[in-house]
Parts: structure tokens; sequence; C-alpha cells
């Protein structure tokens, strides 16, 4: 196995510690020392069962390291109060659901409660702040909508602008643009880059996709079996040899228009016109 690259020496915003972590009987994480730099954006990649999920729920504090831990400008999340840890951290799962009478309006406006607790008073900012997350994951005009009524790349749109409602530090998010068409992929994608670049939040991802990781993503957490196999800037990280460990796969990179893409060795190559 290859030695872990290790990130560039920049103090972390959230880090974990040598956490471990078991669900049932079974450990899905051992021994993950992990960095998450502020106003970056790291992408969690591994293979299906690799632990990347279970490693983003345990970062929120939804699930409980069975050892070491997650800190938080180095204060333990564990301790942590929720109302707390919603002011400086948004969550998006893979899975999501809601009442089937909620609107999209009312599902965005459950962004503010984290803040304000459920009595407290939504201001002028806050709606210009829900409008403008609709507007960006092109859901203006729907706030009357029921949720349930939605296609599913409308449901997981709708639910990102709660994410990016909640108005937060550092965003968590699991999967957000699996169920997505490629317009909205990259729309997504493009969004939480800015919000990295020109807005300096914090970004935890997990992604499949390693050409999206390698487009977008700062960093990449590279998982192998609940262990961290390597992590560091995402074009050293990326290379054939550790993806072909990562993944049991044999890739090339090359180059196009400026970005690097990982190919399936052997795979066809057409020349354009």
């Amino acid at each position: 196995m290859s030695q872990p690259l290790q990130c560039a020496p920049v103090r972390p915003l959230l880090r974990t510690d040598s956490l471990s972590c078991r669900l049932g009987r079974a450990l899905i994480l051992s021994d993950v020392s992990a960095r998450f730099a502020a106003g970056r954006f790291t992408a969690l990649v591994g293979a299906n069962g690799s632990g990347k999920s279970t490693l983003l729920r345990c970062l929120m504090g939804i699930v409980a390291p069975e050892t070491g831990g997650v800190l938080l400008d180095d204060r333990p999340v564990a301790g942590m109060r929720r109302r707390d840890l919603a002011r400086r951290m948004s969550y998006l799962p893979q899975a999501n659901v809601c009442p089937d009478h909620m609107t999209v309006g009312e599902l965005v406006e459950l962004a503010g409660f984290g803040r304000t607790g459920l009595f407290g008073a939504v201001s002028g900012a806050d709606r210009e702040t829900f409008r403008h997350a609709l507007q960006t994951v092109g859901l203006e005009g729907a706030e009357r909508q029921r949720v349930s009524q939605l296609s599913g790349g409308q449901r997981q749109r709708a639910f990102i602008a709660m994410v990016l409602a909640q108005d937060t530090p550092l965003l968590l998010m699991d999967e957000p643009v699996n169920h997505l068409d490629l317009r909205y992929q990259y729309a997504v994608l493009d969004l939480v880059r800015s919000l990295v670049t020109d807005h300096g939040k914090t970004l935890v991802m997990v992604l499949h996709d390693l050409n999206l990781a390698l487009a977008y993503a700062d960093d990449v957490v590279l998982l192998k079996e609940g262990r961290v196999l390597a992590q560091g800037p995402a074009r050293e990280v990326l290379d054939a040899p550790r993806v072909a460990e990562g993944f049991g796969i044999e890739t090339r990179m090359r180059k196009i228009a400026g970005r690097i893409v990982c190919l399936p060795r052997g795979a066809r190559m057409v020349d354009l016109p």
C-alpha cells in the first residue's frame, strides 16, 4: 500500500484524530485522521463501502465515533450544542424526506430555524437569502409547489437550496449531484465552487465521479476499506496508481483543454472534427 500523501501545512478548520466508528458490529472507519482546511473544497472519494458517508455523518456529529474524535476549530464536536453546530455547519445527506404537504418555500425556510429556533422571527434578509437560494438552483417561482410533486432532480435541487439558505461557513454534502441532469450537475458544482472561491466557505463533499473531483475540488481524501489511503491536493492524490489501488481499476490520466481527465485504460478515444 502506498504511503498516505499529506496536505500542505494549512491550519485545518475541521479535523478527525484517530477516528474509528462501528455501525452495529461492523467496523466502518478505522484510525481515520483527516484534515479539512478552511476555505477549501475537499472531496471524499473511494469505492462503495469505503466509509465516505459515515465519515461525513461523524463530522456532523450525527454518528458518534467509537474512538478518536472530530474537532471544529480545535473544539470537540461531541461537546457542542446542536444550535451552535447549526450556525457553523450545514449538512445535506444522500436521502432526504419531508412531509407530503410541505411546499418548496416552507422547506427552504427551515434553514432559518438553525439560527433563530422554531419561534424566531424570519427577517427580510433571511427571505432574500431564501429567494436567492431558490434562484441559484433554478426553482425561483416554485415556492408554493409541494415538494412531493417535484421530479427527483427538482426535489434534490430544493434540498440543496435549503442547505444554501442556512448560510453557514462550513457545508457538508453527500453526493448532492447524483440525481441531477448534466446541466444542474455543473450548475450546482459551479455554485459551490464559487462559494468557496469568492466567499471563503469551506466545503466537504462526497463525490463518486473522479472527473468532477478533479475539475472542482482543491483537496481529496481517498478512503479504502474505512482507512485513509491518501489525502492532499486533488491532482496529486488522484493519479493512476492510487486510483488503481483505491478502486481496483486501471486508468490513465489525460490533459484535455487544461483539465486532467481520468479514463479507464483501454477506453476508445474518438477524435472530433
